[in-house]
């Protein structure tokens, strides 16, 4: 059956959000989530609207506007997991290192049930995907890439025509880079990027043209 992906900017700042459920199916329809950011009505509308019931969230980065909806997500959908990097953990609670104080917001999310680690295989909407690694942006930043969909999500890490930025509180410019091409680039080039911002991208399309990457 094939797969769906849409993709609801939210927030501020026009964090993609994305839902991964079957395109056709009778009744309720379990499905996947790939971030979860501010102002996360317009996800919880789309759930109900479409009979989507979330089992599970995959946080690419610890960043306000990536979680901040998440505490919302659970008051309508308590039995949704939630699975963040390793290494941004102490991103969840703490204001300061998720940036949102920097924006006088304060978010703090609810605790991960699942801490991931790059090299993971993991299930999402009834697809097996890999977890990869692109720190720079944020200590533990990951993608998600489903090899058999032919998918990747890159979070702040690489977007149409640019990268994540690095010029903030823990940002490694140089890792960043080193992992985009050690793991983002070496995958097939028709594979279809969905970033943090802005619109979908392709691998063989970035190898090519960002200037950031020749």
């Amino acid at each position: 059956m094939a797969l769906h992906v849409e993709t609801i900017p939210l927030g501020p700042l026009d964090t993609n959000c994305y839902v991964l459920y079957p395109a056709e199916s009778d009744g309720e329809r379990p499905c996947g989530i790939v971030d979860v950011a501010m102002w996360s009505k317009p996800l919880v509308a789309f759930l109900n609207t479409h009979r989507l019931t979330p089992r599970r969230v995959l946080l690419t980065h610890g960043h306000g506007d990536h979680i901040g909806g998440l505490d919302y997500l659970l008051q309508h959908f308590p039995h949704t997991r939630i699975g963040c990097p390793q290494a941004d953990e102490p991103m969840l609670k703490s204001p300061e290192l998720n940036l949102s104080a920097t924006f006088l917001m304060g978010i703090e999310a609810p605790d991960a049930h699942e801490l991931l680690r790059p090299g993971d295989s993991l299930d999402l909407a009834g697809r097996t995907w890999r977890a990869l690694d692109t720190a720079g942006h944020t200590p533990g930043g990951m993608s998600y890439f489903c090899p058999e969909e032919g998918v990747v999500f890159t979070g702040d890490s690489l977007f149409a025509g640019s990268i994540g930025r690095t010029d903030i509180p823990n940002g490694d410019a140089a890792r960043l880079l080193t992992n985009i091409r050690e793991h983002l680039l070496t995958l097939p080039d028709e594979t279809r990027v969905y970033p943090g911002h802005g619109p979908m991208t392709t691998i063989g399309q970035e190898r090519k043209t960002n200037p950031f990457l020749q």
